[in-house]
Order: structure tokens, then sequence, then C-alpha cells
């Protein structure tokens, strides 16, 4: 198979299992689920089928336990909507990539505000000294009360 077709055959299969999903799948496992990507084996025996909950109070394995329990009603229906002689076998797998996008994003946050607060910090101090208005220049004159 040419990966032109394949890749057009993954977006199809993303497609409609997305819209299926959302509106035939009544497991209340499965909530609103996000399909991120779906890749589909050379041979079209099988398609790995890449989920994230979006806002669900369910953890994601319970989400792909009941994305599993209607797998082959979604195989079913796939191959009828894309008129597919021998429709995949689904294996749903958990997008981890959204999370790990998160954590990086927030560590750049973290290590940026420490930056901004390292270089406030030195301007602040800077100010201080030169006998600016300011938190540094209000301290810097009260002294020792004792001496």
């Amino acid at each position: 198979m040419s990966e032109a077709r394949s890749r057009r055959i993954e977006s199809e299969i993303q497609r409609v299992l997305a819209a299926l999903i959302a509106r035939e799948v009544k497991d209340p496992r499965v909530g609103n689920v996000t399909i991120t990507a779906v890749q589909v084996a050379s041979d079209m025996g099988t398609a790995r089928v890449y989920f994230t909950p979006f806002a669900s109070r369910m953890a994601p394995e319970q989400v792909r336990q009941g994305l599993t329990h209607a797998a082959s009603f979604l195989r079913g229906e796939l191959g009828r909507r894309l008129s597919l002689r021998h429709a995949p076998r689904l294996e749903f797998l958990f997008d981890e990539s959204a999370e790990g996008a998160a954590r990086l994003t927030s560590l750049i946050d973290r290590a940026v505000a420490a930056d901004r607060a390292a270089h406030g910090t030195d301007a602040a101090g800077e100010a201080g000294t030169g006998g600016a208005d300011g938190p540094a220049a209000g301290s810097a004159g009260s002294g020792d009360p004792q001496g």
C-alpha cells in the first residue's frame, strides 16, 4: 500500500471514529474523547487509535477499557461507512504526548518566572542603591533600631 493511500485511510478512520465515539458510544467510561492519531499497519489488519480524554473524570485506563468494550461496534461501523472489505482491528492507546507537552510547558513557565524573578530582584536592588523610591529604598534607610 502506498504511503499516500495509507495516510488518507488513517485520516478517514480518525474522522469517522471521532464522530462515532461522540455520537454513538453510550459507555459512561468514555465521555468526551479526542482522537489524536491513527496508525494503520501495512497489511491493514490493525489500527492503533491514540486518544486523549477531554475534561473527563475517568482515568485514561478506564476510558481505554470503555473504548475497547465498544471496539467491535466501532469496527463494524467503520467498515460500513468507509466501504472497507476488511476493517482493521482497533487497538486504543492513551496519547501521552499532550500530557508531556503540558509538563514541558509548565517547566518552561517556571524557568521563565524564576529567571524574571532573579532579574527583577537585581533590577530593584540596583534601583534601591541609587536612591530611587521603591521597596528596596524604603527598607534601606530603616537600619538597626538599636544602633
